[in-house]
């Protein structure tokens, strides 16, 4: 067997040294196992459910796009792989002449296996190239498939993974939106009535619309990497689903409240005839008390009591008209503002009354302290005392008569407590050490 040397490129210079026997058949090997590999992949490629789909979709924008370059890639991957398969047949009709190749033989292997000896029609398409057909080597056949095979198979998977995952799930959300939209209309939420149901319109059109975008442009709704290139990495875009499923959400929520209202609608409007009713009798008697006071306390600055709460009357009584005409709609927005309003007279009411008997509060304490110190003075003997009957005379006079000095029967009242409290104090103990605030 001759000796290994460089063999010759088309220009007649050495390039490449010329390949043993042992380096053939490992090259040959791997390449015949590229082969295999290349071949299943290429007819997975083809039988790939989301492929069929893409070329049976009216398709638009961006996936139209990536959609056209990939089967242009995908016609010339096959092209290329029958060229490939061609170079691999005659390099390994010309290894299996001889167990033993000749150096020509080697020579020959080495240009076919290492060469640029396959020529391919122009992919000016997909790589820009001027020339109507090019050269290439095995090696560089095989980066170049594995390049296209991998950009069409990003495409191919995407679009199956966008329409394997948001198709369904829209179709599931407007089931529900259909289902709420019934809902809606026996409660009396329809659209220009009531904004729920101008809400639902706005989902309805938003799904429809939705729905229409991402079966024919699947790859605008994917986020990140390729699924086929980074597992994981990327996912299908869901922000409009999203926003639209949240709306759907308040909608329904919005929903089951007018349900609640006509449910506990009679209940709660009895609570409220309830409270504006109590609402009423506590100014009425903050009213009559305002009067007595007035006649019995002098010189005191009495509030003025309000009226009673017409407009929550009147709105009580659209409320049950409401009801009445089952227009739920609008009696629950109305409920829960006359609840609010309700509560806050009630809370008016009593706070008038109270500010209004002020007053009469101040005199009942006054005659009970005048009264505690009396019984106070006479458990210790002291009740014949003329200073304590005088004072005593004088601040009773003043507290049980009409109309009562509150200031000036409070000063009577001190006073009292003070002689009382000198009578009572120890004797020996100077007037200034007298506790003439002693409480009992």
């Amino acid at each position: 067997m001759g000796g290994t040397g460089p063999f010759p490129s088309s220009t007649g210079e050495p390039e490449k040294p010329v390949m043993g026997r042992e380096e053939v058949d490992r090259v040959l090997a791997r390449l015949v196992a590229e082969h295999e590999a290349i071949e299943s992949s290429l007819l997975a490629l083809q039988d790939h459910a989301g492929r069929r789909l893409l070329e049976g979709a009216e398709l638009t924008g961006v996936t139209k796009d990536r959609w056209a370059t990939t089967e242009q890639a995908i016609s010339l991957l096959w092209t290329y792989f029958d060229a490939y398969t061609d170079a691999l047949n005659a390099a390994r009709e010309v290894r299996a002449r001889h167990r033993w190749p000749t150096p020509g033989e080697l020579a020959e292997l080495t240009e076919l296996l290492r060469g640029p000896g396959i020529t391919l029609p122009s992919s000016a398409s997909l790589t820009g190239s001027p020339l109507l057909s090019e050269q290439l080597t095995l090696e560089a056949l095989v980066d170049r498939m594995n390049r296209w095979y991998a950009e069409a198979l990003d495409v191919i998977v995407t679009a199956d993974a966008v329409w394997s995952a948001l198709p369904a799930r829209i179709d599931m959300l407007s089931a529900e939106l259909r289902r709420t939209r019934s809902l809606a209309h026996s409660v009396g939420v329809r659209p220009g009535e009531h904004p729920s149901g101008d809400d639902l319109e706005r989902i309805t059109a938003e799904l429809t619309s939705l729905r229409a975008e991402v079966v024919r442009d699947p790859l605008a709704f994917w986020s990140g990497a390729s699924p086929s290139s980074a597992p994981g990495g990327g996912r299908p875009d869901t922000t409009r689903y999203d926003a639209a499923a949240r709306a759907l959400e308040d909608v329904r929520r919005e929903i089951e409240a007018v349900l609640d209202v006509r449910q506990d609608a009679e209940r709660r409007l009895m609570r409220l005839r309830d409270v504006l009713s109590r609402a009423d009798r506590t100014l009425a008697e903050a009213r009559q008390a305002r009067g007595e006071v007035l006649a019995k306390i002098a010189a005191s600055e009495v509030p003025a009591v309000s009226g009673p709460p017409t407009v929550l009357q009147e709105q009580l009584v659209t409320a049950a008209e409401y009801r009445r005409r089952a227009q739920w709609h609008r009696l629950s927005p109305l409920l829960e503002s006359l609840e609010e309003r309700a509560d806050d007279e009630l809370l008016r009411a009593r706070e008038s009354l109270t500010a209004v008997t002020a007053p009469l509060a101040v005199r009942a304490e006054l005659r009970g302290r005048l009264d505690a110190y009396k019984a106070k003075v006479a458990r210790h003997g002291l009740a014949e005392d003329p200073l304590l009957i005088e004072r005593y005379d004088t601040a009773r006079r003043m507290l049980w008569s009409a109309p009562c000095d509150l200031r000036a029967a409070e000063a009577a009242v001190l006073r009292y407590q003070q002689a009382a409290a000198e009578a009572l104090a120890p004797s020996g103990t100077e007037p200034g050490d007298r506790r003439t605030g002693e409480v009992l």
